[in-house]
């Protein structure tokens, strides 16, 4: 009787030829990417209230991020008042779609503030104390956001139990903010 070792050797090597050629390598060397998630797809629906912009997007497929519609979410996201842009954290939009997947929506995203220059997050500050002299914004990390089709205080508390985060809810505005930052919440 053949050692069983080796036919487990020989088998374990077969496997791995065979996974190699259906399997793309540079999924191989991305331990975040599992390959349940390889199919997901991931959209968003945002609103910007200050524009009146509006960007219905899939920025996530076939276990990446998709540049051109990252690309298009920055623009959108941009300081609306200085035309600045910056690269949002793409962890940021994991954020909302998993809020929004939560929740059940299938509203808009309505954008109270996403990128924010230094010279404009100054500017906000002089003019209210809600304002963080290092905020996040500054960094494409943070967004102020309700969602069309439910309540405010709902998606701050699903964004709480995410624990992926600052969460702050500001009623009186009726929004939202979100940010990749330590855990927190107000």
């Amino acid at each position: 009787m053949p050692n069983s070792k080796i036919i487990t050797d020989v088998s374990r090597r077969r496997f791995l030829k065979q996974t190699a050629l259906v399997i793309p390598a540079s999924l191989l060397f991305q331990p975040s990417v599992s390959m349940a998630k390889v199919a997901e797809k991931r959209s968003l629906r945002f609103h910007h209230t200050h524009t009146n912009e509006k960007l219905a997007v899939d920025y996530f497929s076939h276990g990446r991020y998709l540049p051109d519609s990252l690309h298009k979410i920055n623009h959108l996201l941009r300081d609306f008042r200085t035309e600045e842009k910056v690269v949002m954290d793409a962890d940021l939009l994991d954020v909302l779609f998993k809020v929004q997947q939560k929740l059940g929506s299938n509203g808009a995203f309505e954008i109270i503030s996403g990128y924010r220059s230094p010279k404009t997050n100054n500017q906000l500050r002089k003019r209210s104390n809600g304002v963080a002299k290092r905020s996040l914004h500054m960094l494409g990390k943070a967004i102020d956001v309700r969602l069309t089709d439910r309540d405010s205080h709902l998606l701050r508390q699903v964004a709480i139990d995410l624990k992926k985060g600052g969460v702050g809810y500001y009623a009186e505005s009726d929004f939202v903010h979100l940010d990749t930052g330590n855990v927190r919440n107000w």
